[in-house]
C-alpha cells in the first residue's frame, strides 16, 4: 500500500496577503505546491489529500488540484469551524478554526493507510519525500510508528519577520524527546535568535536546534490519538477566542505520557518558505538553482 500525502492548504496566508498556495513560483507558472506533488510521487506516494475551506474550494480545485488529476489520486476534505468533538460547540466570536491538529482531524474519515503531513506553501526537498515515504512503507505494521522531518532552526528563518516554529530535542537514541512550539521567532541585533515559548517567555533558542516544519509521518492509529488530545484542548482552552491545537504539541504529550516514540529523519534536502511577501524572490531564485543543478525538470509536467 502506497502512503498518502495530506497537505495542509486551508489557511489563506493573512500575512503573506492571498492565496499563497496558488501563486506560481516556477518559471512555467508552477506553484510550491507543484513541486510538493512532484518530489511526493516520485517518492512513492499514491494519494494526494488536500485540506482546504469551503469558500475556496472550486478556485482551489481548478487551479491547484486540477494540475496532478492524471498522474495521482486527489481527494478533498474540508477544516470546518463547526467540526468538533460530541459535547463540544464554536464559542462565540470564535472566527478562525482550532489550529493544524484540527486540520489534521479533518482527514479522519478520508484517510485509513500511512500517511504524511506538510505545510501547502512549504518547500521540503526531494529528500525528504524519500525519507518519509521510507519511513511509512516500512513502518506500514507498526500501528505506533510515527516521524518528524527536522531542519536546523537557522535554516528556517525568514529575513523580513518573525516565524513560528515547532523547536524539538532529540534524544540520544535519535528519537524526538521534546517538542514546544514557539512564536514570533526572530535573529535579533545581538545576533541570538529568540522566540517565545508556551509560557509566555522570549527566550534565546540555541543555535543548530532541530525544528519541525509540520513534515509528519503517521499511521491511522494517530487519528483516534489526535481525538483524544484534542478533547482535552477543547476542554481546558476551547473557549478562549483565540486558542490553537498544534500537532507537535500532541506528539508532544503523546511522547510525555510514553505512548509514542517518534524518530526524527535528518534530511539533506533545502527547506524554504513564503510567510511574507518579500520571502518570494528568495523561493523563486531558490527553485531556478534547483532546476540549474538538475534535481528538477525545466517544465513539471
Amino acid at each position: 500500500m502506497k502512503p498518502t500525502l495530506l497537505v495542509l492548504a486551508a489557511g489563506m496566508g493573512s500575512r503573506y496577503g492571498g492565496l499563497k498556495q496558488m501563486d506560481p513560483m516556477g518559471p512555467h507558472g508552477e506553484t510550491v505546491l507543484d513541486y510538493s506533488v512532484f518530489d511526493a510521487i516520485r517518492s512513492g506516494f499514491g494519494r494526494v489529500v488536500f485540506i482546504i475551506r469551503e469558500d475556496f474550494a472550486e478556485a482551489f480545485k481548478q487551479s491547484v488540484g486540477a494540475r496532478f488529476a492524471d498522474r495521482i489520486q486527489v481527494d478533498y476534505v474540508f477544516q470546518k469551524l463547526s467540526d468538533l468533538p460530541a459535547g463540544f460547540s464554536v464559542p462565540e466570536g470564535r472566527e478562525k478554526p482550532w489550529g493544524t491538529a484540527h486540520a489534521v482531524r479533518a482527514a479522519r474519515d478520508a484517510v485509513k493507510e500511512p500517511f504524511a503531513v506538510i505545510n501547502a506553501d512549504d518547500f521540503y526537498g526531494r529528500d525528504a519525500y524519500a525519507r518519509a515515504a521510507e519511513f511509512l512503507i516500512k513502518e506500514a505494521n507498526n500501528p505506533d510508528a510515527m516521524a518528524m522531518v527536522g531542519y536546523p532552526l537557522e535554516n528556517t528563518l525568514s529575513d523580513y519577520g518573525t516565524v513560528n516554529r515547532g523547536i524539538c530535542k532529540v534524544d540520544a537514541s535519535g528519537a524526538l524527546a521534546e517538542v514546544e512550539e514557539y512564536v514570533n521567532i526572530g535573529r535579533e541585533d545581538d545576533g541570538h535568535v529568540r522566540g517565545v515559548g508556551l509560557n509566555g517567555e522570549r527566550r534565546v533558542i540555541p543555535t543548530g536546534s532541530p525544528v519541525s516544519m509540520n513534515f509528519w509521518a503517521f499511521n491511522p492509529v494517530f487519528f483516534a490519538q489526535l481525538e483524544e488530545a484534542f478533547v482535552k484542548f477543547m476542554a481546558e482552552s476551547g473557549t478562549q477566542p483565540k486558542s490553537e491545537c498544534y500537532i507537535p504539541t500532541v506528539v508532544d504529550q503523546l511522547i510525555r505520557e510514553g505512548k509514542a516514540r517518534c524518530a526524527v529523519l535528518q534530511t539533506t534536502g533545502s527547506w524554504f518558505g513564503v510567510t511574507y511577501p518579500d520571502d518570494k524572490a528568495f523561493v523563486v531564485e531558490s527553485i531556478q538553482k534547483a532546476i540549474a543543478a538538475g534535481e528538477y525538470p525545466e517544465k513539471l509536467s
